[in-house]
Order: C-alpha cells, then sequence, then structure tokens
C-alpha cells in the first residue's frame, strides 16, 4: 500500500511519477524498496490520469450519515431476531478460541 500512497504523495506534489521518485519517497519513509513492485507500480501508472481516477473514487464513494437520536424501531427490531434466531456474539466468539489453541 506504501508504494501506492508514494505515488499519490508525488502526485499531489505535481511531481513526475518514476521509479527513481517513488525509491526516494519510500526510501524518506523507512520502507525496504522492492524493485520489482517500484517498476510494477510506474508502469501500471503510465496512462493513468490519477487526478480523473482520484475524482471517480469520490464520486462514487458512499457517504455516511450519522443519526440523530435512537435508532429507528424497525432496526432495534431487525437485531433483536437475529438474536433470538442464533447465537449472541459472545456465544459465537467463544468458538473462535479452538482456532488458535
Amino acid at each position: 500500500m506504501e508504494y501506492v500512497y508514494s505515488a499519490m504523495l508525488l502526485h499531489s506534489a505535481k511531481k513526475e511519477i518514476t521509479a527513481e521518485a517513488v525509491k526516494k519517497v519510500l526510501t524518506a519513509a523507512g520502507v525496504d524498496v522492492d524493485e520489482a513492485k517500484v517498476k510494477a507500480l510506474v508502469a501500471s501508472l503510465k496512462d493513468v490520469n490519477i487526478a480523473e481516477a482520484i475524482e471517480k473514487a469520490a464520486v462514487a464513494a458512499p457517504v455516511a450519515v450519522p443519526l440523530a437520536g435512537p435508532a429507528p424501531a424497525g432496526v432495534a427490531a431487525k437485531v433483536e431476531e437475529k438474536e433470538e434466531e442464533g447465537k449472541t456474539e459472545e456465544e459465537a466468539a467463544e468458538g473462535l478460541g479452538a482456532l488458535f489453541g
């Protein structure tokens, strides 16, 4: 993920995204640079309009709207139904101990 972040940082600084620039950003961040990943990143971004991709992603991202006050009655009823139908969270979590022990 830090490789993508380095490209976004270079883009926001209006710098060209080259293998050397990505390596410098990663090195400055204390990341052990993998040459293959750097080359793959630069090659995959060669024909990408990053500003357009960010704009499309921002438009497509859902926006969470906080509820003012308690949850609607329908939501509370669904939660209660689920607990009655099956195990509670605590009961379900008890079985997870077998995975690690």
